[in-house]
């Protein structure tokens, strides 16, 4: 029987703990005037909201001002070594590719300062970003864009890579380097033959001059990565043999960021992996859960120093 009271009467306190702490914290009342009203010295309140803390009553959150997006962009730049990150909010729906594009829009026209030069290859992401460096009429320095790769048909989207670039510099106004090119073509001989014209020549030759690049980093797995849905079977598995597990402008890596050589190398028409990694800011645009180890290797390797992503990619990269 006096155990039972003796459990009642530390039930009451606690209760009486939780009512004075919800009434000093919540409600905002001093000490004094919650002792004074129950009839407690102030001596007493201040243990009785110790005791709340102790018995795990009280949970305190502090919100981010700038908001979950914003904090999310903070952690991943801190865990991953990022120069720059933005992340668009996917709580609860997919976000729209415009949304995406829009937020690597405003990143890109922070970043870019009047001595730069910007280089694009072909993705979905950058199709986006321009597309919203349109709509939004944003007004970034001037500076020359250069393609960086050949162009991509993807049957999804009505723009090519020269589009890409052409559309760009009109926002941006400070030229384009183009060329007219597939991005893989069937054999090696065709690719060298086709890096011969001078305009290809010169154009690839353009990307030892990029400073910043936007690029999309694809999974080396079927629907994630637009080169790898456009080769055949045995190319595919040369360069999984060869250990490459991602993908940026055709020019594959490995799980721990090393670029990996293989035969599709040899068909490419793009930026070399030597120019890749000569550039000083490589932002890339990429979301989803096949996305998450490649964007790890990528940033590991140096081939990605910014990133553009969703929360929920965002939240598995940090976990």
């Amino acid at each position: 029987m006096a155990a039972e009271e003796g459990s009642r009467a530390g039930e009451d306190d606690l209760v009486l703990a939780a009512t004075v702490t919800r009434r000093h914290l919540v409600a905002g009342e001093s000490k004094v005037d919650i002792a004074a009203d129950l009839g407690l010295s102030r001596f007493k309140v201040a243990r009785l909201i110790d005791q709340a803390h102790a018995a795990g009553l009280v949970r305190i959150e502090v919100e981010d001002p700038r908001g979950s997006s914003e904090r999310l962009a903070q952690q991943l730049q801190e865990r991953l070594g990022l120069r720059h990150a933005a992340v668009v909010d996917s709580t609860g729906r997919s976000p729209t590719p415009g949304a995406v594009g829009e937020a690597a829009a405003r990143l890109l026209c922070g970043l870019l300062d009047p001595d730069d030069v910007l280089g694009l290859p072909w993705s979905r992401g950058v199709h986006q970003m321009v597309n919203a460096l349109q709509s939004l009429g944003m007004r970034p320095p001037p500076v020359p864009v250069v393609q960086l790769s050949g162009a991509l048909a993807t049957g999804s989207e009505d723009s090519s890579t020269v589009d890409v670039v052409r559309r760009a510099a009109r926002v941006l106004q400070g030229g384009r380097t183009v060329f007219f090119a597939p991005l893989v073509m069937p054999d090696a001989d065709a690719a060298a033959t086709l890096r011969r014209e001078p305009s290809v020549t010169a154009a690839l030759a353009a990307a030892d001059t990029v400073t910043v690049a936007v690029v999309g980093v694809g999974a080396w797995s079927a629907g994630s990565s637009t080169v790898f849905d456009a080769v055949d079977a045995t190319t595919r598995r040369e360069v999984s043999r060869a250990g490459g597990t991602g993908e940026i402008a055709g020019r594959t890596f490995a799980a721990a960021g090393d670029l990996v050589v293989s035969p599709l190398d040899e068909r490419l028409v793009s930026l070399s992996g030597d120019q890749l990694r000569g550039i000083d800011e490589v932002v890339a645009i990429a979301h989803g859960p096949d996305k998450v180890e490649v964007l790890r290797a990528a940033v590991a390797g140096g081939l990605v120093t910014s990133l553009v992503t969703t929360s929920a990619t965002a939240e598995l990269l940090l976990g």
